[in-house]
């Protein structure tokens, strides 16, 4: 059960899990954040310790997929402003939990518990979807035509939602009277 004195509520390291290259994966600057060190401080510990590290523990991401995640949260261009000079590195599950015998501090310790409970609990929300979508094929191949339509209307609800079309920001100018 977690702790109500967590320094991270659990919605917040959840909203950082990302999927790349099929995995389930944590960003070095959203640990760094959540770790309250400095990227660079979380990168250096984690070369001092490589051995650590294989990659189904950490990678580092493409020219493409950093590209690609940055314009999915929609972050300026990194060349302009000093942004970094390097790419993202992404730790999967296994890789978060090595992270908390290499950064030692208490609030690196107390942080990852809730990151694995956040892991914990994505696996099993991902688990009990699968077992929901199991279970609908089942009873749709049980029962007849005469249901289609409000198994149709389950899959719909369980279906994510289609991205929403935003309206340009601004004012159209008037003509002129």
């Amino acid at each position: 059960m977690a702790n109500d004195k967590s320094p991270v509520p659990l919605e917040r390291i959840e909203s950082r899990i990302v999927f790349i290259r099929g995995q389930k994966v944590m960003l070095d600057s959203d640990l760094a954040a959540l770790y309250q060190v400095a990227v660079k401080t979380l990168n250096q510990a984690v070369k001092r310790n490589i051995e650590r590290f294989p990659e189904d523990f950490m990678f580092q991401l493409t020219e493409e997929e950093a590209e690609s995640l940055r314009s999915q949260i929609v972050t300026s261009n990194a060349a302009r402003r000093g942004g970094r000079r390097y790419l993202p590195y992404a730790f999967t599950e296994q890789g978060v939990a090595m992270l908390s015998s290499v950064l030692r501090s208490k609030r690196a310790v107390l942080v990852n518990v809730e990151i694995m409970r956040a892991f914990v609990r994505l696996r099993q929300l991902l688990t009990s979807h699968a077992d929901l979508a199991e279970k609908l094929a089942n009873l749709e191949k049980k029962y007849d035509a005469q249901f289609k339509a409000v198994f149709d209307a389950i899959r719909q609800l369980m279906s994510p939602p289609a991205p929403k079309s935003r309206s340009a920001i601004g004012f159209a100018a008037s003509k002129e009277r």
